[in-house]
């Protein structure tokens, strides 16, 4: 198995954890790591994975770091969790990170125009619904502080990694595979958090980047990539209730182009057990591909 190409880092990088936003007496933090010098540099959004329930801000700081070490800001968030606060909770904190970013662009040492989303498996779902839909009045619902300057949700560019894209067809993707003659463990834990985040099925197709296009929705479609692990059962998978002829993300990658949408799907060589959290240190070019695409299209 190949293990990650963290090649030298090109600048070194401060860290600091910032209170970005508070619900009552419950902060939402995000770590924000810096590159050193004056910027302005590209900034990226993370919002983490755990289907939508797990998970926080520290747990995918592998890539946090290599981002930050060549000449990225990245923003990683907490934000509500499912298990507390049900759909559209977690997307409507993403959505106010993303406006609070740019209200804050000169602390951050970047711009307004050089703000863009990634996430990695349901965070890279929420990183997409936030992209797609920037002026939603649910997303958009918690205003920034008074005085601060109008911004919205839109962004430059989209990373995802291994994204839950379509959270209705891996729902009932999870529920045949439990009802199999020989069911595997991994659906259990999953069906039970979609039940905690999303509470029905019609939620879940109406926060489905994949439904919203080919229902015809009228979205934003920021440039996007789409790195996925081969052999990943949970998200790469055929919806046999689809008259698509692939897979989940050639699917979604389809419905994205046709919309007018650039988006790229690379495979990468990386092992990926049902159940269990992706090793990060062994994902081998991945984090390097991330920094080539936000230099090409989010430039200072």
């Amino acid at each position: 198995m190949a293990t990650a190409v963290l090649d030298a880092p090109t600048t070194a990088f401060d860290v600091e954890d910032v209170e970005y936003l508070r619900h009552g007496d419950k902060p939402l933090l995000a770590r924000i790591f810096k590159p050193s010098g004056a910027g302005p540099f590209p900034a990226m959004v993370e919002c983490h994975g755990g289907a939508w329930c797990m998970s926080d801000r520290t747990t995918e700081r592998l890539r946090h770091e290599y981002m930050a070490s060549h000449g990225i800001v990245s923003i990683a968030l907490d934000f509500r969790s499912g298990n507390e606060d049900p759909y559209p909770a977690s997307v409507q904190d993403i959505n106010y990170a993303v406006r609070w970013t740019k209200a804050n662009a000169r602390d951050l040492k970047t711009r307004p125009d050089l703000v863009g989303l990634s996430g990695q498996s349901s965070g890279g779902h929420l990183a997409m619904l936030v992209a797609m839909r920037p002026h939603d009045a649910r997303y958009s619902a918690i205003p920034l502080p008074a005085g601060s300057p109008a911004h919205d949700a839109g962004v430059r560019c989209v990373i995802m990694s291994w994204p839950v894209i379509n959270p209705l067809s891996r729902y009932r993707h999870a529920k045949r595979a439990e009802a199999s003659a020989n069911p595997p463990a991994w659906p259990k834990s999953i069906i039970g958090r979609h039940d905690s985040y999303w509470r029905s099925e019609a939620n879940m197709s109406e926060g489905s980047p994949t439904v919203a296009l080919e229902k015809g929705e009228k979205v934003q479609t920021p440039p996007a990539i789409w790195f996925q692990a081969h052999g990943d059962i949970m998200h790469d998978y055929k919806d046999t209730e689809s008259s698509f002829a692939g897979n989940e993300p050639q699917r979604f990658c389809a419905a994205y182009a046709k919309a007018g949408g650039s988006i790229a799907l690379e495979y990468i060589d990386m092992e990926r057990q049902p159940g269990s959290s992706p090793d990060l240190s062994k994902c081998g070019p991945m984090f390097g591909r991330m920094v080539e695409f936000v230099d090409r299209h989010v430039k200072a």
